[in-house]
């Protein structure tokens, strides 16, 4: 029998908070052979679908479930199930590009539910499931957080162990606010390398608009070049004390670039926000394959957070009930967003736009930024459009399909 969700989680807004155990050293055992347990189970699992390529989930839990709580006698019954399901979602989106059977780390994140564990908020402890018997741990972490946790509805929780410290990533969910109606249009928002966003409204972001030591795009971009120069030159190196630098500047670019996207999405939306607007992004989608980049700036393209900061910015927008779009990215650096004229010799050099017919000159990626908002305008009004019958929608009420003909049975 399936488990339905309530309507406040089929509804709501999915949101994590994070959470630091405090275990015994005796517990720190238990959490370390559940996570080495699920991890092994999951691998195993993996492989067997890989040699009988089965990899729907109720075929793979036919196939799976019996064997792999054989072959580990400690592993749980509810355990074994959320291995298959982590199995499935391994090869669900990346089946054809897979060569080989998907080896999941042996000390890697492992999912918990709730038939795996239980909470006493009240004495701030979870109760989790190990190989050993149940292990009840106090919890800490940011008071929003716990206050959120004590309020909201709770779904599935990642244990994690990172470099000693034990984690709980918990999944919560968010009332859902209504989408406002954006009565002054959109802020048009240009992603790029050189320059991380520019608004329509004409702010390079990051910039002196954001906090933080980061003075601009520039010193985003000298930052990385000198950690790619330092990573590349330790890995040449080799020495054992190479690798332990390596290793304590493992996450530090990622990190960095998190938080960037997160000011970045932030200003937009508290922008929006406070205008009355909506927001408009590109469908930067698959831009890694249709853009042909010279080598030397190959590096550069694949590892721009684009879709990160698409991700924060529609997640904070539907937060704060923000209309959020996205566009074609086509054409809006060559198009004029006064006259329309659309050509590539609009755009004299990389970061200057001249329209050769009316004249309007102005740096490219503010021009972009104009006409992803004006595409936002026009395709919300699209999208918002009552449908051509007058009546609902036969996809979004079923009482707008037509009735069931007298034949029918």
């Amino acid at each position: 029998m399936a488990i339905r969700r309530s309507a406040a989680k089929r509804h709501g807004l999915p949101s994590v908070v994070q959470l630091w155990l405090a275990p015994t050293p005796a517990q720190v055992g238990a959490l370390a052979e559940a996570v080495q347990v699920c991890n092994q189970a999951a691998t195993y699992i993996s492989r067997l679908a890989w040699q009988q390529r089965i990899f729907a989930i109720l075929d793979l839990h036919r196939l799976a479930y019996h064997q792999a709580r054989a072959h580990f006698g400690g592993l749980a019954a509810q355990a074994a199930v959320r291995a298959i399901a982590r199995v499935a979602g391994a090869y669900a989106n990346r089946r054809a590009t897979k060569k080989r059977a998907h080896i999941f780390r042996p000390h890697g994140a492992i999912p918990y539910d709730a038939r795996l564990m239980t909470w006493n908020r009240d004495a701030r402890i979870v109760s989790l499931w190990t190989p050993t018997g149940r292990v009840h741990v106090s919890y800490t972490g940011r008071e929003e957080d716990l206050k959120a946790l004590d309020t909201l509805p709770i779904g599935e929780a990642a244990l994690i162990c990172r470099r000693g410290v034990w984690l709980l990533h918990v999944a919560l969910t968010l009332p859902k606010p209504p989408v406002g109606e954006p009565v002054n249009g959109f802020l048009g928002v240009d992603q790029g390398v050189a320059s991380l966003a520019v608004t329509s409204d004409g702010a390079v972001l990051p910039g002196p608009t954001l906090p933080g030591l980061i003075e601009g795009n520039g010193h985003v971009r000298t930052l990385r070049e000198r950690r790619h120069r330092l990573r590349r030159r330790l890995q040449r190196k080799g020495t054992p004390a190479a690798r332990r630098v390596l290793r304590r500047l493992s996450g530090r670019e990622h990190r960095m670039m998190t938080d960037l996207n997160h000011q970045i999405s932030k200003y937009v939306v508290r922008e929006a926000e406070r205008t009355g607007r909506g927001i408009a992004l590109e469908d930067l989608q698959g831009i890694r394959g249709r853009v042909r980049a010279h080598r030397l700036q190959r590096r550069t393209l694949h590892s721009w957070a684009f879709a990160q900061n698409i991700e924060f910015t529609r997640y904070k927008a539907a937060r704060a009930g923000i209309a959020f779009i996205l566009v074609d990215p086509a054409y809006t650096s060559q198009a004029c967003p006064e006259c329309g004229w659309t050509s590539r010799a609009n755009r004299p050099a990389r970061g200057r736009f001249a329209c050769t017919r009316c004249g309007l000159a102005g740096h490219a990626d503010h021009i972009a930024a104009r006409n992803i908002a004006m595409l936002g305008a026009a395709g919300w009004a699209v999208v918002n459009q009552p449908h051509a019958t007058g009546l609902p929608s036969a996809r979004r009420d079923r009482e707008s399909k037509p009735p069931a003909s007298a034949g029918d049975s």
